[in-house]
């Protein structure tokens, strides 16, 4: 790991301070578990990254390319020269030895995209670019660098066409829900590689402040002097513990249909990660290599992502997940724990409920008293 200036691997390193670098990291070191378990098993299948350049033909690949080299602003030292040197940056940081084609997009919704089977491009908004300062700006450039790092750009591609397939195919009922089922499967990964991308944009940022900054932007626009990020992942507090049992499926219902997580969530999951023991590691140095990528375990790294999920059950507040660790645990009363936590709508009387009581042996209740409170979650 290196903390100097210098060009190396063809990368023109001009920051606006020193930041470490990381020499041969492997994107392992900064995925979700979930996310890097799929991605590991889809490297490990024999002919896949054959079989999906080959359907390259099929997808709107060159049509994409041919329109943002036509109606966009290609990123070099002549046009948009900073965000230039933000890629080259990050690109060294990372140490991704070939810098992706870089475009700005007129479009005044904030966004930004990482795309392409053969060759991934990364593409910024106007809206994107006026939002932001320059550190903030580093961070998503940073994030979309990881998407091609990961190769999640292949499989963003894959699920825009699978998306837009989808459309096509809606009359014929067995078809479209058949794809939806895919591409519902896709979102949800998706949505993991978007928490992996936001951790890569901090190792290149190294500024999580900024990395806040920027996702607050994102959802509340440029007014940063009316907002505060303590009372910003504070909503992300209330929204996973707040409500009952509807409120959780009204969650559900509203992230099926998205490809990124909610912005306060990202901010949240980020600062997680950015306090943990791995991400110190990381920047100690301590992390592991592209080269040792061809030895990683598919089993290794499905037992991770089930583990992190069942971790996230555990530890989350969210009345729905409380109850499915209840269930995992072995918790009594459940069926009074979903009327409770539906509001009561289901019928009861006192008169059930004590004669329930009355059946139950008398040192259940003296053996777990907290069977009943919010905090008996297992």
């Amino acid at each position: 790991m290196s903390d100097d200036s210098t060009e190396q691997n063809g990368h023109e390193n001009v920051p606006s301070r020193q930041r470490r670098r990381f020499e041969g990291i492997s994107s392992r070191a900064y995925e979700h578990p979930a996310d890097r378990s799929a991605l590991v098993a889809l490297r490990k299948l024999s002919g896949f990254d054959t079989v999906f350049k080959a359907l390259s033909g099929l997808l709107p690949e060159r049509s994409l390319r041919l329109l943002f080299l036509s109606d966009s602003v290609r990123v070099s030292d002549a046009q948009f020269a900073h965000l230039n040197a933000m890629l080259r940056d990050a690109c060294h940081i990372l140490d991704l030895e070939k810098v992706p084609p870089m475009y700005v997009n007129q479009d005044p919704q904030p966004n930004a995209m990482c795309i392409g089977l053969d060759e991934p491009i990364i593409v910024v908004t106007t809206g994107l670019v006026e939002l932001l300062d320059e550190e903030e700006m580093r961070a998503v450039v940073g994030h979309e660098v990881g998407h091609a790092l990961s190769g999640h750009a292949v499989y963003r591609t894959i699920l825009l066409f699978l998306t837009n397939l989808a459309l096509r195919v809606a009359w014929i009922p067995l078809g479209n829900i058949a794809i939806m089922a895919i591409v519902t499967a896709l979102r949800e990964w998706f949505r993991k590689s978007e928490l992996s991308a936001d951790r890569a944009g901090l190792l290149v940022g190294q500024d999580l402040k900024a990395s806040m900054r920027g996702l607050m932007k994102l959802a509340g626009g440029n007014h940063l002097h009316e907002m505060n990020v303590d009372a910003f992942l504070a909503q992300a507090e209330e929204y996973e513990a707040g409500g009952d049992l509807r409120d959780s499926v009204l969650k559900i219902l509203n992230t099926l249909p998205r490809t990124h997580p909610f912005t306060t969530v990202r901010a949240a999951e980020l600062k997680k990660w950015a306090e943990s023991r791995d991400f110190q590691r990381i920047m100690d140095g301590h992390y592991p290599r592209r080269s040792e990528d061809k030895d990683t375990s598919v089993g290794d790294s499905f037992r991770q992502s089930a583990a992190s999920y069942a971790s996230d059950v555990k530890n989350s507040k969210d009345p729905l997940m409380k109850l499915v660790g209840d269930i995992a645990g072995g918790a009594g009363d459940l069926g009074g724990r979903v009327r409770r936590g539906f509001g009561g709508f289901a019928s009861g009387s006192p008169k059930d409920t004590g004669s329930s009581t009355k059946e139950a042996p008398p040192r259940d209740t003296d053996e777990h008293p907290d069977d009943e409170t919010p905090n008996g979650n297992g």
